[in-house]
């Protein structure tokens, strides 16, 4: 166990050092610092002095070095676009795209999980067939055009769900920049439409996975031993099949919550959803080098963090990684 885990903090470190080089790669060829800072009109002595400041003069090692330094405690310099230092605009926005990616995570498991069970006990009838068929529409259709449909139906014809916005939201833990929606009913009637928007296509992918899943350990040998030992369908279904379903569901869940948080940009420019994304996509069109070297650094930390923390649970869940290999390894 103590070896499995050093191998993935390895692996780790060596990820978060190669999007770390990726993102200082950003500071090297995307746009001149210097120039967005100070403009065009500014003198070569002002352009000489601002590098010294900056570190720009430095050797490339060297400029590297400090840059990873800095980033290991969260300090990514200064916003190009707004003149704030990207760390304080980042913990602003983070709270608001977490609380959509869990609100998306949620929706999608519990809604994925019992209909991928039911498309499969009930396979071939037209209930599991409609399922089915909803599922590959989740599948296929843009994020996009679907939180444009939502919000025509729901924010347009209907009048039920504001379409913008995070809504009324309180401040937790005596922080002025980790707020929440979730206390407020306001903050709830803004959080729905986006969130329903981003877990289609992850609950479809997960309803289609279990319901994968649950076929094939159907058809496996203990399923028709516990059938011949007069088990009733109810344990034999929920009791042993869907324990050994969820296996590999939880490698997949784990990696979309990951995926979740990443791509949430889309979904957080249609519904102007105040979180990363919407910060990333303005830093992308004003070329803001730190904001989105920072966003990159962060994004890929959450991957890291959310598929070692699927690695150990998958090594909990499944006795069949904890045998040791012949030679104690």
């Amino acid at each position: 166990m103590f070896a499995f885990i050093v191998r993935r903090l390895l692996q780790a470190v060596i990820v978060m050092l190669t999007v770390a080089f990726l993102a200082f790669m950003l500071f090297q060829y995307v746009g001149d610092p210097v120039a967005q800072m100070l403009g065009q009109d500014a003198t070569q002595e002002q352009r000489e002095a601002l590098k010294r400041d900056l570190g720009l003069d430095q050797p490339f090692p060297v400029q590297f070095a400090r840059f990873v330094g800095n980033a290991v405690q969260g300090e990514f310099g200064l916003s190009l676009r707004q003149g704030r230092q990207v760390s304080t605009l980042i913990a602003e926005r983070f709270p608001a795209t977490l609380e959509l990616s869990l609100a998306a995570a949620v929706i999608a498991l519990v809604a994925g999980i019992p209909l991928g069970v039911y498309a499969a006990l009930r396979r071939g009838r037209f209930g599991a067939q409609a399922v089915m068929t909803l599922s590959l529409l989740g599948v296929s259709l843009p994020t996009f055009l679907i939180g444009i449909l939502l919000i025509l139906v729901f924010a347009v014809q209907l009048q039920w769900l504001p379409s913008f916005g995070r809504g009324e939201t309180v401040a937790l833990f005596g922080s002025k920049s980790w707020t929440t929606g979730l206390l407020t009913l306001d903050g709830w009637s803004h959080l729905v439409l986006p969130a329903v928007t981003l877990s289609v296509f992850q609950l479809a992918l997960i309803l289609r996975l279990v319901r994968a899943e649950m076929l094939e350990v159907l058809r496996t040998d203990y399923i028709k031993f516990a059938r011949a030992r007069g088990l009733s369908d109810r344990a034999i279904h929920f009791r042993h099949a869907l324990k050994n379903t969820l296996v590999p569901v939880i490698t997949i869940t784990g990696l979309q919550l990951g995926s979740l948080i990443a791509f949430a940009i889309i979904t957080e420019t249609v519904f102007q959803w105040p979180g990363m994304g919407f910060l990333f996509i303005q830093a992308v069109q004003f070329a803001d080098i730190p904001v989105m070297a920072a966003y990159l650094c962060l994004i890929a930390l959450v991957f890291v963090i959310v598929n070692l923390a699927v690695d150990l649970l998958y090594f909990v869940v499944d006795p069949r990684l904890r045998v040791e290999k012949p030679g104690g390894h």
